[in-house]
């Protein structure tokens, strides 16, 4: 699959048990951060469990578009030379990111104090995606951009020439945003202050600690304070990835939706930042065991051993959505099998993804015989309880890797096919989904246009 390219559609449909180890790819935030963060560090930086997906690739395309030599040596394998604090140069031609809001904005950040010019651009999804919400503050070190009415690529950002350190409070939960603002930092002078309202997943606080930054983080209510000291000398590191919490969720949820199954889903990241999925699964009555809990490449990681069982409707507080942000719309589809009514509140941050995903989502249950209500900053499913989803429609993936998978596993359960119109956005985080799902035999294939 390839999300650049002709649309491939693909249908799933009322599956046998599913039984078997899932074996997940790499974490896909922490493989864009170990690119980024080994191509500003001095040294070689070694990097094994990479995820492969387009997005981390377009990643890869960049880092070596501003200088730095990356070497693929094999699965997941992979070398960074970098250049150091500050020493990006100018690259020749326009960075491509393609589907990655998270690539294009990591990116802006670590070249935003660096007195270079580069064009960006992206597929149709990201090329709607909104780019002031991070040149604005990187404005504030001095940085200059220019694009489309609205902030929004193409966009050419040149770097300040003389950078200043900030004080900047994330007006909304972003991962995003704060970790552009840290790695425009690095390249600044003096102390960067970047507050948090709501805590948001911490991968770049992590690995900036592990390549040798100077940088604090203090709990301030339900957020934190973070205050990282400029013009440090990253040094190389070995890192292990582990795999991706967010591309775990598609397993796990199959696994509760499809009677009698029951799956293993070994090595997977359990960041206190990236874990309310599970959590709220749990609050459902998933049966979901996490066994050898251990720690890997500074991270908690488990294998969750989960099984098929009823499930009861929650409402998902909503200072959980910065930790399962991208896991709203897989949770809407387990719900449609849940008794009672899910509610998710706190999600307005859906509608600014690859897609809005709240109306996404919302359309394809509605299409799927679920009733769903929206506002602008919640969902609500009315679950049709095991076996209750009618499915036996064709739904849209607006160019969005996460609402197909959803709707492919949703598919797995419902009495009626579910047809996904384009499924090519998968290869961009998980482009072993179509060969896992059916592996454990769920009944996943493509499907004629």
């Amino acid at each position: 699959m390839s999300g650049h390219g002709t649309p491939i559609p693909m249908t799933s449909r009322k599956s046998p048990p599913l039984k078997g180890v899932a074996e997940v790819p790499g974490d896909k935030s922490v493989s864009h951060r170990s690119l980024i963060l080994g191509a500003l560090a001095v040294g070689e930086t070694q990097v094994t469990g990479l995820l492969e997906g387009e997005d981390v690739l377009d990643t890869a395309r960049a880092m070596r578009a501003f200088g730095a030599e990356i070497v693929r040596h094999g699965p997941g394998a992979w070398s960074i030379h970098g250049v150091g604090t500050g020493g990006f140069a100018e690259p020749e031609n326009v960075i491509d990111c393609g589907n990655s809001g998270t690539g294009v904005r990591l990116i802006m950040g670590a070249m935003a104090t660096t007195p270079i010019s580069a064009t960006f651009t992206g597929d149709a999804s990201l090329r709607k995606r909104p780019m002031g919400r991070v040149t604005d503050p990187l404005a504030l070190f001095g940085a200059e951009a220019r694009g489309r009415r609205g902030g929004r690529l193409p966009l050419t950002l040149t770097g300040a020439a003389e950078p200043v350190p900030v004080h900047y409070e994330v007006p909304v939960p972003s991962a995003q945003v704060k970790s552009a603002v840290l790695l425009a930092a690095l390249n600044a002078p003096g102390d960067t202050v970047v507050i948090e309202k709501e805590a948001t997943r911490d991968h770049t606080e992590r690995m900036l600690r592990g390549f040798g930054a100077q940088i604090s983080v203090e709990p301030q209510g339900s957020g934190r304070v973070i205050t990282l000291t400029g013009q440090p000398e990253l040094a190389a590191q070995t890192l292990a990835v582990p795999r991706d919490p967010s591309s775990a969720a598609f397993p796990v949820c199959a696994a509760l939706i499809v009677e009698g199954s029951e799956v293993l889903v070994p090595g997977i990241g359990l960041n206190p930042t990236r874990a309310g999925l599970f959590t709220t699964l749990l609050e459902m009555g998933a049966d979901i065991t996490f066994e050898n809990r251990r720690e890997e490449g500074g991270e908690p990681v488990a294998d969750l051993r989960v099984c098929h069982g009823a499930l009861t409707g929650v409402e998902v507080p909503p200072e959980r959505a910065a930790s399962m942000i991208d896991e709203f719309p897989i949770l809407a589809a387990v719900a449609a099998f849940a008794e009672g009514t899910t509610v998710m509140r706190g999600v307005k941050e859906l509608r600014v993804k690859e897609s809005d995903r709240i109306d996404a989502m919302a359309r394809g249950l509605e299409a799927c015989g679920v009733m769903v209500e929206e506002e602008e900053d919640m969902l609500t499913v009315h679950g049709r309880g095991p076996g209750g989803v009618a499915g036996g429609a064709t739904v849209a993936s607006h160019l969005d890797h996460r609402i197909a998978m959803s709707f492919l596993c949703l598919g797995l359960g419902a009495q009626a096919p579910v047809r996904v119109d384009d499924a090519s956005p998968i290869a961009t985080s998980f482009p072993a989904f179509e060969a896992l799902i059916a592996g454990l035999g769920g009944a996943v294939a493509r499907s004629n246009a």
